[in-house]
């Protein structure tokens, strides 16, 4: 229908002596913008969308103003912004849950076609931490554990079909062992059950443990990046300690509602890319201990596609559901 749809809006933009790109505001944004975190305040996916916020705010001149909407594994302010006007007042920032979600809810939206890629925002390792009284000092003294008494070792996630949840899995099913998941209300509650000996492990966001395994709380085995994170380089990664091709990132990006013209886009794209290169933006995001990538639109929807095909395998193969 939309296909069948444009040539009659290209012939009336014509009539008019206009073009579509024209039809796109000279001096956009006029008012204020609104970012949806599908999340609570505070996480990381927070935290990125804030630093953007002020970015934006300073280019802009305009209001910019974070709309925290938790719920349903993001699904709930996913849905929110996929119903917003298409107009380049209401963005979405979010994590890579949303490829996951596909393949383990029942969704009101596809997030292929009812949302505009904007740019492929940044990137941070998890973390892979144990209790420090566990016999394992290392990925592979974890993995021989686990294969001596198959899923008795309790590792605590953020939520059922979380990023964290599904990287657990991954780590089970390409390394052959058995962990009996255990699901918190959020990555700051698991990894204290772990401190608490409620769990004996857990994978949160590298800033997420890295303090506490810092101060001896908990004792840091790997990363579940290619290459050792810049912000721990002591720490080895999953891959060089015993499950060759293990690579699981958090990745942030950004969205539009599905039609937003796309000058807008481009826009926007334009701006971010822009700020990701800035010192004072560089330095934040190190602080959170995130890496910017930036990019083309097109990078973030080819990324997109990826990830809901490699965690579809997953989810099919090892048979996750959520309770």
């Amino acid at each position: 229908m939309r296909a069948a749809l444009l040539p009659c809006a290209v012939l009336t933009c014509l009539a008019s002596g206009t073009t579509l790109a024209a039809a796109i505001p000279d001096n956009y944004p006029t008012k204020p913008i609104r970012i949806i975190v599908p999340f609570t305040p505070g996480g990381s996916n927070d935290l990125v969308g804030r630093v953007l916020s002020q970015k934006f705010h300073e280019a802009w001149g305009q209001p910019v103003i974070i709309d925290n909407r938790p719920g349903g594994g993001s699904t709930i302010g996913i849905d929110i912004a996929v119903r917003a006007p298409a107009d380049g007042y209401t963005i979405l920032t979010t994590s890579g849950g949303i490829a996951i979600n596909v393949s383990l809810y029942k969704l009101p939206f596809n997030p292929v076609t009812d949302l505009a890629p904007v740019i492929l925002l940044a990137q941070m390792p998890y973390l892979l931490g144990v209790h420090p009284g566990l016999q394992a000092k290392t990925t592979r003294d974890l993995i021989n554990l686990a294969k001596a008494q198959p899923g008795k070792l309790a590792f605590s996630s953020s939520g059922a079909g979380t990023s964290a949840h599904l990287t657990m899995e991954m780590f089970a099913h390409m390394s052959g062992i058995q962990l009996l998941h255990v699901p918190y209300k959020g990555g700051n509650p698991a990894v204290t059950a772990v401190m608490g000996s409620e769990a004996q492990g857990v994978f949160n966001v590298i800033t997420g443990v890295l303090p506490h395994a810092r101060s001896g709380k908990l004792r840091a085995l790997a990363v579940s990046s290619a290459k050792r994170a810049d912000i721990a380089p002591d720490i080895p990664t999953i891959a060089e300690s015993g499950v060759p091709g293990f690579e699981v990132i958090a990745w942030y990006n950004v969205f539009a509602p599905a039609r937003t013209p796309r000058p807008i886009v481009t826009k926007l794209n334009t701006e971010i890319n822009r700020l990701l290169q800035t010192a004072d933006v560089r330095e934040r995001f190190q602080t959170l201990g995130v890496a910017p990538l930036g990019g083309p639109p097109e990078a973030l929807a080819k990324y997109l596609d990826f990830e809901i095909t490699r965690w579809s395998k997953l989810i099919k193969t090892i048979g996750v559901q959520l309770k």
